[in-house]
């Protein structure tokens, strides 16, 4: 019923933009459509706090965060005129791309790069990421570790577990999670804040929100990232302290070029 329940949800979420935002299949958002984005950040909060009263929670702990991947600066700077601070890329050289300039400004947005992480990434990432949500092996915390070392800068960290244990995921398996949380804890003491995951698809997520909820739960961890645009009302039901939310806020995804389909591809956070 559930299951049900979030494929509604995510038919209504792009109803929504079927009706009014044709364009975006072709285009990302450009200056001249304001009130769209305007309108589409206030039907996501509105949900949000809806969901979370519902839940008896106040709306203020749960964050939006908005995916930004393969959108343009014009995108994120439209999204932010409407209200909105916090982001979320997949790449990051997106991410450098996207908001580095954006880090002297006096009030600037906050990034989670939420995609898969390649070692070799790992210093530029921390450069310019403000959460990682993506740290899910031991050799990547070692790449983290020695980044921020260099770059006497540390963001806050968040284990990505691979809830439905699926092969095709990024995530630390669910037998090795409490192991690699408490090495996580003992090597970045508090930057290690949270836990993120993503249900398998066409399934009822809520046994796999519970069991990143009580994974937080157990380590004392104050940040749980669950639920997209088809399932984000469950996610803060069952305690979601973050939503990831793209296509909902920004339309359908850019066609990527020839040279983006014939380049290897990394493992993402996802969203929808």
């Amino acid at each position: 019923m559930r299951g049900a329940l979030a494929l509604t949800a995510r038919a209504q979420a792009m109803s929504f933009w079927s009706m009014s935002l044709q364009s975006y299949a072709d285009t990302s958002l450009s200056d001249q459509q304001p009130d769209l984005m305007s309108a589409a950040l206030a039907n996501i909060r509105a949900r949000i706090d809806a969901a979370a009263r519902r839940a008896g929670r106040d709306p203020q702990t749960v964050t939006l965060v908005a995916v930004s991947k393969t959108h343009g600066p014009d995108a994120v700077a439209a999204a932010r005129r409407a209200g909105q601070s916090v982001f979320g890329e997949n790449k990051v050289q997106e991410a450098l791309t996207k908001f580095l300039p954006l880090r002297d400004e006096a009030d600037p947005p906050t990034l989670h790069l939420i995609g898969g992480l390649q070692t070799n990434k790992a210093r530029e990432a921390v450069r310019v990421a403000d959460v990682i949500e993506s740290l899910d092996r031991p050799r990547l915390a070692d790449a983290l570790a020695l980044a921020a070392e260099k770059e006497k800068r540390l963001p806050r960290l968040l284990v990505q577990v691979n809830v439905g244990d699926e092969p095709q995921k990024s995530g630390i398996p669910t037998r090795e999670a409490d192991s690699f949380i408490e090495m996580c804890r003992h090597r970045f003491g508090d930057a290690l804040c949270g836990v993120m995951g993503i249900p398998p698809a066409d399934v009822d997520p809520d046994p796999y929100f519970l069991w990143l909820a009580a994974a937080a739960a157990r380590h004392g961890l104050p940040v749980i990232s669950m639920g997209m645009s088809g399932d984000f009302e469950q996610a803060i039901a069952n305690g979601a302290t973050h939503v990831r939310i793209g296509t909902a806020i920004f339309g359908a995804r850019p066609r990527p070029s020839a040279a983006e389909h014939s380049s290897p591809s990394v493992p993402d956070g996802g969203y929808l």
